[in-house]
């Protein structure tokens, strides 16, 4: 029997987290956007260990430079030609990581709240995320086009395809014939999509989920105009449907049961293929404290209580644990995405990965280098030369223990540093310290 779907649940719950949010910001007349502390033409950053994102050994008493936003030369403190009256900053004892890619997101449809939750996210250090598919009207493809101070850059696949569902969101297309299906991927081609969402799902029997015929003309459309297509997948029948089709991507893995031999062998057939987990909840109570700087304490009250252990949830977990533990076992591209809009999700995300079987370094390449492969970005997710300078400064090694993560000391954005003291003293009434 399959549980409660968490990817409505996360949605509602945001829903409510980010009315209070939007209601304190109105009250204090604050406005949309903080202003971001502006880099020093040159900086050279010195002293920390650098994990560069793409898997390779850590750099112990690493240097970089960033300059006019971007990384211009990386390598190790005193070997680096830094420019003369350059401004150093010194990180001796740190970690550094690219910032984090959630390339799954639900996102809002209106300015203001979408430019709020970009900020969100990238206060718990994401830089780039992708909304997949319950994208309308122009908003999204405004805020894609535009470089927000102290927020996450946006990506979106605009409104996503899927068979009729009665009661469920209008975002995507409702499609019923071939028609219809080339039409709606000729107007997100149009639009320049960032990827072609998917939706091949009865959720739980309840509705008639997109046929292979329909599914193929879309994955067919998008091949012609240079579109990816990615598919939110249940079964691990669909799956291999929806692979032999020629599918890009996959926005979940298999869910209803343990994939098989011939499922990997397919996989690995397909040296492109990215694989988004997409974990749910593991169904055991954690600890968010960390959180609770973040947040008025009504809003972190009710948050720790929601978490609670679930036998239920346990087994839905344990299924698609193993299945991630098996595509990574075989060498298939794991990038991270969250679903919903939970701002810090990408956090919990990595420390399911990690208790799923992959390594600390594992998950860090998937939440940097190879979510921006799967949004096909070239200029950021790892620290690089010519990269856009997204990275964060942390407290502690997220190789020796991925929760560290969220010891959050500095996130920088485009070269910039966050002004994460005032988006805290906005979103919970204090005053920035």
């Amino acid at each position: 029997m399959r549980r409660v779907n968490w990817e409505s649940w996360n949605v509602t719950f945001l829903a409510c987290l980010f009315s209070i949010t939007l209601l304190l910001a109105t009250a204090y007349l604050t406005p949309v956007v903080v202003e971001a502390q502006q880099p020093t033409a040159v900086t050279v950053f010195e002293g920390a260990r650098l994990i560069v994102g793409d898997g390779s050994a850590p750099v112990a008493d690493a240097a970089f430079i960033v300059e006019n936003g971007r990384f211009t030369a990386v390598g190790r403190k005193g070997q680096l030609k830094v420019p003369a009256g350059a401004a150093r900053v010194n990180l001796t004892g740190k970690t550094i990581m690219p910032a984090i890619i959630d390339a799954h997101k639900h996102l809002a449809v209106t300015r203001d709240a979408l430019v709020d939750q970009l900020q969100h996210l990238a206060y718990y250090g994401i830089g780039v995320a992708m909304s997949l598919g319950q994208d309308t009207g122009d908003v999204a493809y405004q805020v894609r086009a535009e470089t927000i101070p102290n927020a996450a850059r946006f990506h979106t696949a605009g409104r996503g395809l899927t068979g009729p569902e009665p009661g469920r969101t209008e975002a995507p297309y409702w499609v019923k014939t071939e028609a219809e299906v080339r039409k709606d991927v000729q107007e997100l081609a149009a639009r320049k999509v960032d990827i072609v969402k998917i939706w091949v799902d009865d959720r739980d029997h309840s509705v008639t989920k997109l046929s292979p015929e329909l599914y193929r003309a879309a994955i067919d459309e998008a091949h012609k105009h240079n579109l990816r297509v990615i598919a939110h997948i249940f079964t691990l029948e669909d799956a291999k449907g929806v692979l032999r089709a020629g599918v890009d991507a996959f926005a979940h893995s298999v869910r209803d049961k343990d994939i098989d031999d011939e499922f990997i062998k397919m996989m690995k057939a397909r040296p492109n293929m990215i694989v988004d987990p997409n974990l749910p909840d593991r169904g055991v109570k954690v600890d968010r404290s960390w959180l609770r700087d973040s947040m008025t304490a009504a809003e972190f009250q009710k948050l720790q209580a929601d978490s609670k252990d679930d036998p239920k949830a346990q087994q839905f977990f344990g299924i698609q644990s193993r299945n991630l533990s098996k595509l990574n076992a075989a060498g298939i591209k794991i990038a991270l995405g969250t679903d919903g809009a939970i701002p810090w999700a990408a956090h919990e995300e990595m420390a399911d990965m990690v208790a799923s079987g992959m390594t600390p370094a594992q998950v860090i390449v998937a939440a940097t280098r190879n979510a921006a492969d799967l949004i096909k970005l070239t200029d950021v997710g790892t620290v690089a030369a010519r990269k856009s300078a997204d990275f964060i400064v942390l407290d502690a090694n997220p190789l020796d223990d991925i929760t560290n993560t969220r010891r959050i000391a500095s996130v920088y954005l485009r070269g910039s540093q966050m002004d994460r003291a005032a988006l805290r003293a906005r979103w919970t009434g204090g005053t920035a310290q």
